[in-house]
């Protein structure tokens, strides 16, 4: 008995006859140029768009530093206005730019829908965020505001309601392992 190898010859590609007559899909992925990356926001325009750190590592005991004196700021604010402290995470300033906000203080002070949320930084520069009310956070535009401000994993932020829509933003840096510290 003498074995022949068969040759297969290629088929097309199974269609329905809905799709048949369309032309055939070409799933090749092209990363946007830079320049276009840049302009589709109202970023600051950065070196590396995503930065990881300020140089040195940020220990526990920094972190916690940051939010210590992030806590102390808020208590000698005006109680008039609600307020409340957040630790800055890699996934609120480097690669996600998701911030959730606390849910009790989200269900007493933020709006029920969706809108825009003025942010007001230190130098009274006005970034607007958009609110997404059912999971209670920043999203779209608040990139724009982490990375103008250089936001970096270990930081802490104050926010403080100063109108209904409108959060006052004060900053404080968590210092670095080789000793540097950034203050705004």
């Amino acid at each position: 008995m003498i074995i022949v190898d068969a040759v297969v010859a290629p088929s097309p590609p199974r269609r329905s006859r809905r799709l048949a007559n369309l032309p055939e899909v070409k799933y090749a992925e092209v990363a946007p140029l830079s320049a276009e990356r840049m302009t589709r926001s109202p970023r600051k325009p950065a070196d590396p768009l995503y930065l990881a750190n300020r140089g040195g590592s940020i220990s526990m005991k920094a972190r916690l530093e940051a939010t210590r004196k992030a806590e102390e700021l808020e208590s000698q604010l005006d109680h008039e206005f609600p307020s409340f402290v957040k630790a800055m995470l890699h996934s609120h300033v480097v690669r996600g730019f998701w911030l959730g906000l606390p849910s009790h203080f989200c269900d007493t002070n933020m709006p029920k829908q969706d809108s825009i949320i003025t942010l007001v930084d230190e130098k009274d520069e006005e970034f607007d965020t958009n609110y997404l009310a059912y999971k209670k956070g920043l999203s779209g535009r608040w990139a724009g505001f982490a990375l103008c401000h250089g936001l970096q994993d270990g930081d802490a932020a104050v926010f403080e309601l100063i109108k209904p829509t409108t959060f006052k933003v004060h900053i404080i840096r968590a210092a670095s392992d080789d000793g540097s510290e950034e203050d705004q």
